[in-house]
């Protein structure tokens, strides 16, 4: 058949070699037998992928449904939504003794539906994902644990990314004296630190957090 590469197996073989996984592998994750999807991108058999499949494809790499062939018309309204990137920064936000940032140049992101952010919460934030590094933190934020930082949350108290100098912290930030502020760690071995409010430049609002189980 000269048209089986259509534009979906075709973005499909695309976002394996990008995931560096096999179709094989995503078969299997499919439930179905390892040259399902090879059948499937090869020979165009089946012509195409069924409704359960396409949408866990899709799901898998972050994509709309639409890249896989999906008719817009026919999508449920969620379905249609479309994914927001939130970036990775390649500096880690201390929750230790201070980690140097260099520059803040995204090397990576997520990609979540705004369905997902809806009911997190999170619809509107101005999310950066950020990986922890310490134990200061602890049992709150492990090292290790991916952050979600909302750049629009720089005031109030909670826990916040806080850049000291060209050092980033995770810390719970608490008003202290006028014009003052105490940055607190959730491990108890760590004293308190106060500074000067101008010292200290809040970046942003920790909103969620993933990690290794």
């Amino acid at each position: 058949m000269g048209d089986v590469m259509t534009p979906e197996r075709a973005r499909l073989v695309e976002l394996a070699e990008a995931g560096r996984t096999s179709l094989a592998s995503l078969s299997a994750m499919l439930g179905r037998n390892p040259s399902y999807l090879q059948q499937f991108v090869r020979k165009g058999s089946p012509r195409k992928l069924e409704e359960a499949d396409r949408r866990r494809l899709a799901e898998f790499f972050g994509v709309s449904e639409v890249e896989l062939g999906a008719d817009p018309q026919h999508l449920r309204p969620h379905d249609a939504d479309d994914f927001i990137a939130v970036p990775r920064l390649p500096l880690d936000a201390s929750a230790g003794p201070g980690a140097f940032s260099a520059e803040e140049i995204s090397f990576d992101s997520y990609r979540f539906s705004r369905r997902w952010l809806r009911e997190m919460g999170l619809e509107g934030a101005d999310l950066t994902a950020i990986r922890v590094e310490g134990d200061s933190m602890e049992p709150t934020l492990r090292s290790g644990d991916e952050i979600f930082v909302d750049r629009n949350k720089r005031s109030g108290e909670g826990i916040h990314v806080v850049r000291i100098g060209d050092a980033l912290h995770v810390k719970q930030v608490q008003a202290s004296a006028p014009g003052r502020i105490t940055l607190i760690s959730a491990n108890e071995s760590y004293a308190p630190i106060d500074l000067a409010r101008d010292e200290v430049e809040v970046i942003g609002r920790v909103v969620w957090k993933g990690g290794r189980v």
